[in-house]
């Protein structure tokens, strides 16, 4: 007799039994809860107060107070957020640059120190970082067009802020990048939107917000 027979046992009703031995292994059930809203809040709260300041509201014109938000909130909150997402099979959602750009004006980083009295060529160095923000937006945005209109809407519109952005550091422009403020805080509100309805599950929720869910592809 094999040892699998050994230890098979029976019910009362003769009915052989599985053991240990030979029963499938259990999966585990997936407890991760959806990143997707802390992300997204993280995201839109740094980009409204950034906007604020490129609008120049309240007169105020230096960008370092949004530091704080830039490292723990749209930095620190977004990566854990995007490491999470690739844990939950979501590639798209694991993007994010809050980080590096707190790194630009982090006091002691040297990095905006390294152009003291060199304001013009500053203004270029951000310039070239922005554009290329707005290349891997772009790029996003195309990835987008099959998920929903409200991620389509969100990169669509940072998209455009961080052109407007660029050419305002590269042309010395106040009014282009009032503009590019002005897109950053509409695309921080449609950010908050995506957000909430990810939130607001139908299982647990008085309501749920539409975000524009646009058919799949059949092959």
């Amino acid at each position: 007799m094999s040892d699998i027979e050994k230890r098979e046992q029976y019910t009362s009703e003769g009915v052989p039994t599985i053991t240990s031995a030979h029963r499938p292994a259990s999966k585990v059930p997936n407890r991760l809860g959806n990143p997707g809203p802390l992300g997204l809040f993280s995201f839109a709260s740094t980009t409204l107060i950034l906007s604020f300041y490129n609008c120049a509201v309240r007169g105020i014109a230096d960008p370092n107070v949004v530091v704080g938000m830039a490292l723990g909130v749209g930095g620190l909150a977004q990566l854990l957020a995007g490491m999470w997402e690739f844990a939950s099979g979501n590639t798209f959602g694991a993007t994010g640059f809050w980080l590096s750009f707190a790194a630009l004006y982090v006091p002691g980083s040297g990095i905006a120190d390294a152009y003291h009295g060199k304001t013009a060529e500053f203004e270029n160095a951000l310039g070239i970082y922005l554009i290329t923000w707005f290349l891997v937006t772009f790029l996003l945005l195309i990835a987008s067009l099959r998920r929903n209109l409200g991620l389509i809407s969100l990169f669509f519109f940072l998209t455009i802020t961080f052109m407007l952005l660029a050419i305002s550091k590269f042309t010395g422009n106040l009014a282009i990048n009032k503009a590019g403020g002005g897109v950053g805080i509409l695309t921080a509100l449609i950010a908050y939107y995506v957000g909430l309805a990810e939130l607001l599950i139908r299982d647990e929720s008085w309501f749920t917000l539409p975000l524009g869910v646009i058919p799949r592809r059949i092959d």
